[in-house]
């Protein structure tokens, strides 16, 4: 019930005229955003993050919760009409979407989409309403030891989550954390890799660092390939409305793919594809219409957006109750809550409920807008893709520059924008992940402060780590996280040599 009180009172914020705005430019620049190949919701985050460090916290981080809504719902667009997934947690939806729209079912396709997303969101959203607290109450027994051994869960699930290769993914994590060291130590008052100047003082400033991975690293790959493949955009033939069939073959799709969606979401080690690709395959063996899979068979789209939607909501809940990111738009949420001075985890909940209750009431409004507005203005996300690509990357390098300056006017921020944008070209380009150097930055130095804390608790002995079971038990989660990739690629090698 204590939910349900704070979750009325949270509403109460959401819907104040100032936040409502928040929430609508938050749902269309999302929408906006996910539709526009290569342009998800993290970099519209990492833009967004030096222009808004001057605005209301509240509304800030509801328009970014609303551009990670959107954005999902975004990429279902461009895979169903252009068989190009916006997010790549829209390519399942691609691989039955598309081929509905080649068969002049467009329409269903986009209904089932935008209404299945519609319901896992609201749905996932009241789960992460009952299920934050919960993990609150948790956290609240963590000592230093236990947030330590929690991070290192965090850092070496995202390190082998993002990414092909978790060797990779565990170098970029090394970057962050190397960049996280860089500053006055807390501690000793003693400049860190410093270099001399005093500009770094301070540490790097982790929106320079997002602005300059995701943005200008990001515009400076697209510039470097020449040679791009245009699609074909499927124009959206007949009704846009689901007959009755097609409503009695989504309702079950869109409750399985909730039920994927949101708990893989919230694991540490979740994501939007898992789910989506579990629901996608689940459909298939549990259709009474198995020809129709591979042709645009409508359980195949309604499922996987479902999922994708529902994973959203269960990165908040991470997020929220424990300071963890677990996708690269979290990490870039966790920046924002970072540059108001906020720290995710149990302390928010008790000194600011009206923020967070008033971000998970405004996550119903969200879904609500985005339903209203997805199917009637098809044509107009449709139309953002004719926007030629070297107009949009020079606007979004414009950004990246104008915003960094406003935040922190100096040559040296802008020398190390750029030197992060060559950075993230030569991570894109290799592929190496990029969210990790993130989460590195933001979680390593906390991740410091808590193993200096539990050592000088126990004097010094480090086998205070391994006396709490709390962190013993983690610890042996991060063990088995680290090892585990390598583990099945060895087994699949092994295979192969014997096939």
């Amino acid at each position: 019930m204590d939910s349900l009180y704070a979750l009325a009172h949270g509403l109460t914020v959401a819907i104040q005229p100032m936040n409502l705005l928040f929430a609508l430019v938050g749902v269309l620049l999302g929408t906006a955003v996910g539709v526009l190949p290569g342009i998800g919701p993290a970099l519209t985050v990492a833009l967004l993050l030096p222009i808004t460090f001057k605005l209301d916290p509240g509304g800030s981080i509801i328009m970014f919760a609303g551009i990670y809504y959107g954005g999902m719902y975004g990429g279902s667009t461009t895979a169903i009409l252009i068989n190009t997934p916006g997010e790549s947690a829209s390519m399942a939806t691609a691989l039955e979407g598309n081929k509905m729209a080649k068969a002049g079912r467009g329409g269903p396709a986009l209904a089932t989409s935008a209404i299945g997303s519609f319901v896992a969101g609201t749905i996932a959203t009241l789960g992460l309403a009952f299920l934050a607290p919960t993990l609150v109450e948790l956290a609240v027994r963590f000592g230093p030891e236990d947030y330590f051994a929690l991070m290192c869960v965090a850092f070496v699930t995202v390190s082998a989550t993002f990414g092909d290769s978790p060797v990779r993914g565990l170098t970029s994590l090394f970057i962050g954390l190397a960049l996280g060291l860089v500053g006055i130590d807390k501690l000793t008052g003693q400049a860190r890799l410093t270099f001399g100047v005093p500009e770094l003082l301070d540490g790097v400033e982790v929106t320079t660092l997002a602005v300059g991975l995701f943005a200008v690293g990001e515009a400076l790959y697209v510039a470097s390939r020449r040679h791009i493949q245009e699609e074909a955009i499927e124009p959206v033939r007949g009704s846009l409305w689901m007959t009755k069939e097609d409503w009695k073959r989504s309702w079950g799709p869109w409750i399985r793919g909730t039920l994927f969606g949101f708990p893989i979401g919230a694991l540490p080690a979740g994501g939007a594809e898992i789910p989506t690709f579990l629901s996608y395959s689940t459909e298939k063996r549990l259709t009474k219409h198995p020809e129709e899979f591979g042709r645009g068979a409508i359980e195949g789209v309604a499922g996987p957006e479902a999922a994708n939607n529902a994973s959203a909501a269960g990165t908040l809940v991470p997020l929220l109750a424990l300071g963890l990111p677990t996708s690269a738009t979290a990490a870039m949420m966790l920046a924002g809550f970072q540059q108001y001075g906020l720290n995710p985890g149990p302390l928010l909940f008790a000194e600011r409920p009206e923020l967070v209750w008033g971000l998970i009431a405004s996550l119903f409004i969200a879904n609500a807008m985005l339903l209203v507005l997805n199917l009637p203005l098809v044509g107009l996300w449709v139309r953002l893709l004719a926007i030629p690509q070297p107009w949009l990357y020079a606007g979004i390098l414009v950004f990246a520059t104008m915003g960094t300056i406003a935040a922190k006017p100096s040559v040296v921020e802008l020398t190390m924008l750029g030197a992060f944008g060559v950075l993230g070209f030569l991570m894109r380009r290799f592929d190496y992940p990029i969210a990790p150097v993130v989460v590195g930055l933001i979680l390593g130095p906390i991740a410091e402060a808590q193993l200096r804390r539990a050592l000088s608790i126990s004097l010094g002995d480090p086998m205070i780590l391994l006396q709490s079971p709390i962190s013993a038990t983690l610890l042996v989660i991060a063990l088995i996280a680290l090892i585990l990739p390598f583990v099945l690629k060895g087994l699949n090698r092994f295979k192969m040599n014997e096939d």
